[in-house]
């Protein structure tokens, strides 16, 4: 029945796809594309959250601005808050794990040495980081009790978006950061070319903002395990398995000869993972790790000049590092009992992935346009048992 289900609703999206026009336009919004799920894509075996989203993780809110201005000008900023409290003083253990570190990440030494997020994570445009963390910092520095605090270590970090958009013009200043902060929500997340996915390409093809969630049954913890991406890489597109290099038209030749090169790999992804399960900074590092498998899965390989990064965290009040506190009040998830977690991270990134692209419609800007990954093409390729089982 389910297999059914999948199929009849990958026809009913077909049939709107081939129906809807394709959009070439200056950013303004296309046709409704779908979530992979949406299209019967089923990613991995484990039960999603019930938004399949980031935010499935009680208390995670994420807020976008997004710059689309003339035509040059394709770039915005993403806003993850691990949770609605004063984040400097509740902090929360992260972890950060390189893949391949061809990347602006601006804060990463402190999470690597004291094991904790003190500030929201921003995500924007390589030549924005630096003035999205100073934005951040009179942000925090704004808030009520942070009178007296005289060190902060905001954490912004970037892929490149200077095909689509004018990254010599460095778009973003505090108005866009305030403006992703304060929309930030526990809702639903808007994917695909919004905020900092607004100019970023992915496998030659328009990429963007994705998200998924993983819930563990109560047999293993309950825990619930949300990623957030923002792709901008290269590689051989893989989806639910299935090898699509020769199976879709080259993405250059698609939009001209001006644009980069479809599948060398270079460009980069963040990689956000929210927990809700009681995990410390060396926990966490374990399960950013496994976020490069779902990465690997979609056909990323990491290349020379691509920046792969993984910033995870956990939620759970107990582990939080409040002021004078001497440690978490509660027991960590043991080694042994780590592996749903795994398997949860890894299935979320590789269909983040995915949704960022499905998403994401076809764009022009500052030196050529990007077209949509082809779902025409892309569905009948996935159907049947290629469509995730």
């Amino acid at each position: 029945m389910a297999k059914e289900w999948r199929g009849a609703m990958a026809a009913a999206v077909l049939a709107a796809v081939l129906l809807a026009p394709a959009l070439a336009g200056s950013g303004e919004p296309g046709p409704e594309r779908p979530r992979a799920r949406e299209a019967g894509v089923v990613i991995g075996v484990r039960a999603t959250g019930p938004r399949n989203a980031i935010v499935d993780v009680a208390g995670v809110a994420v807020g976008h601005a997004t710059v689309v201005e003339g035509d040059a000008l394709r770039t915005g900023v993403t806003a993850i808050l691990p949770h609605g409290g004063d984040l400097y003083r509740e902090r929360v253990p992260a972890a950060i794990v390189v893949g391949n570190g061809y990347g602006k990440l601006v804060g990463v030494t402190q999470v690597d040495e004291l094991g904790e997020l003190e500030t929201p994570i921003l995500l924007t445009g390589t030549l924005a980081v630096w003035r999205a963390a100073d934005a951040l910092v009179d942000w925090q520095l704004a808030q009520p009790g942070m009178e007296e605090v005289r060190s902060l270590n905001p954490v912004v970090g970037e892929t490149n978006d200077g095909f689509l958009n004018d990254i010599r013009a460095r778009a973003i200043g505090p108005a866009q950061v305030w403006q992703a902060l304060a929309s930030a929500s526990t809702g639903n997340v808007e994917e695909g070319a919004v905020g900092a996915g607004t100019g970023t390409v992915a496998f030659g093809w328009k990429g963007g903002i994705g998200t998924s969630s993983r819930r563990l049954p109560p047999g293993e913890g309950g825990h619930t395990v949300g990623v957030l991406v923002q792709s901008n890489f290269g590689g051989r597109l893989t989806i639910g398995g299935v090898p699509l290099d020769g199976l879709l038209p080259d993405a250059v030749a698609a939009r001209g000869a001006a644009g980069p090169p479809a599948s060398s790999g270079d460009g980069s992804i963040m990689i956000v993972v929210a927990t809700d399960a009681p995990l410390d900074a060396r926990l966490l590092r374990r399960l950013a790790g496994r976020a490069l498998l779902g990465l690997g899965r979609t056909g990323g390989n990491m290349s020379n000049g691509s920046g792969d990064y993984v910033i995870a965290f956990s939620t759970a009040a107990a582990v939080r590092r409040t002021q004078g506190s001497k440690g978490p009040a509660a027991a960590l998830v043991p080694n042994d009992a780590m592996t749903p977690l795994f398997e949860a991270a890894a299935e979320a990134t590789e269909e983040a992935i995915i949704n960022s692209l499905f998403r994401a419609g076809t764009m022009r800007g500052h030196r050529g346009t990007v077209q949509g990954l082809p779902l025409e093409r892309v569905l009948p390729a996935l159907g049947g048992e290629g469509a995730g089982g």
